[in-house]
């Protein structure tokens, strides 16, 4: 059986590029249906894009790679074709769009896009072999049992990272990369909550807060919560990207909060009262009593110096932690790192020795901050390849 274009992966990159990829196209996937990441996305409502995605907003051994796929299909292509197929949408918070109803409208949305370019899609497929020679790609896959060589011009990897395994996450587009020469840059979990070994958190399970967190190359504002592990939410997993293994981590818990002011003012009215009791009206109170000992906070308010209020809103502006490390692949939303993109052309995501190959969304070197920013990239990547093989014919 021959194809123009196969492409592995029935995720997010790999129906979109399906869309685009032009006539006879074949979509495979081992999966039992299309698009589970999107399926489970955004709490099962997809943050689809994100209306401030840029180039900024990625992490990449080379952050130029991203520009040119990201400024040819941008969050407003994605958006109007949202439009077009009816899908309500709203902001959550920092330009994240999200379905006002669920996600699988996306998968369905990709799945009518694909019927539309008469791409065929196969699911519960395996890859078994590959190899390429001069008539392009061949491959032998296995479905329902039997054995079937299909061979192609273009073959596309959409195969995704190793986030989530439980979903079937696996490193395929790394394998076949290095298989026909192109590197591979280090990988490692990414958006992952970070773990601490001691159980110090656990009486803190559940107990959440706006707060800053930084180390020496990024810095977050967004909620941080405490679990039976250590620390999630999205100023953690925002900055999991930007960090690596015995590295200090610093936790600003009051970043808007004028709380030596405050302080300084209930002292005048509430003097009577613990310090502890005043300072919870600020703070979750588990965690106040959590760090209490170690920031001594005992005593009345009245009996606390301006000095000490310093210090105090001192130390909570600056709680120094080291991870133990992080959940990993487990509960990774991403994978950083992947096919290098100095192998692969920025325009059309074609690999530069091997005419014909394409890697597309999460199986590139190209990791987005939480918020949609994966998305995109896949929504832009997919169409860089899909336009680029219409035009190779």
């Amino acid at each position: 059986m021959e194809y123009r274009t196969i492409i592995l992966g029935a995720g997010a990159a790999g129906m979109m590029c399906a869309a685009h990829a032009g006539p006879d196209t074949l979509v495979i996937d081992h999966a039992r249906a299309p698009g589970e990441k999107i399926r489970i996305s955004g709490g099962g409502r997809c943050n689809f894009t994100n209306l401030y995605a840029e180039p900024g907003n990625y992490l990449s051994q080379n952050p130029h790679f991203c520009k040119s796929a990201l400024a040819r299909y941008t969050q407003w292509d994605f958006i109007d074709l949202i439009g077009r197929h009816g899908i309500a949408w709203h902001e959550k918070t920092l330009g994240q769009l999200f379905c006002d109803d669920k996600a699988t409208q996306i998968v369905e949305m990709l799945r009518a896009e694909m019927t539309r370019a008469s791409a065929t899609l196969w699911l519960s497929t395996q890859l078994i072999a590959l190899s390429h020679g001069e008539s392009g790609f061949s491959l032998e896959l296995e479905r329902e049992g039997t054995r079937i060589a299909v061979t192609c011009r273009n073959l596309v990897l959409a195969t995704g990272g190793k986030s989530i395994p439980k979903m079937g996450a696996t490193g395929l587009a790394y394998d076949i990369a290095r298989q026909f020469g192109l590197a591979v840059t280090e990988t490692r979990p990414a958006l992952v909550p970070l773990t601490f070994t001691d159980g110090r958190f656990a009486p803190l399970s559940g107990t959440a807060l706006p707060a800053r967190l930084s180390n020496a190359r990024a810095s977050f504002d967004e909620a941080l919560l405490f679990t039976h592990r250590g620390l999630s939410g999205p100023a953690v997993l925002q900055l999991s990207s930007y960090w690596r293994e015995g590295e200090e981590i610093a936790v600003n818990l009051i970043p808007e909060l004028p709380l030596y002011d405050l302080l300084r003012a209930q002292r005048q009215s509430s003097g009577r009262k613990a310090l502890s009791t005043e300072l919870a009206r600020h703070l979750p109170a588990k965690l106040v009593d959590h760090l209490g000992l170690m920031l001594g906070i005992t005593g009345n308010l009245a009996d606390q110096s301006d000095a000490a209020l310093a210090t105090l809103c001192a130390q909570l502006s600056d709680w120094r932690l080291t991870p133990a490390g992080t959940e990993g692949y487990r509960t990774a939303e991403v994978t950083l790192g992947g096919i290098d993109t100095d192998g692969l052309s920025s325009k059309t995501m074609e690999a530069k020795t091997l005419p014909g190959l394409y890697a597309i969304g999460e199986a590139v070197d190209v990791t987005g901050w939480l918020g949609g920013y994966n998305f995109q990239w896949a929504w832009s990547s997919a169409v860089a390849a899909g336009q680029a093989i219409v035009a190779r014919g």
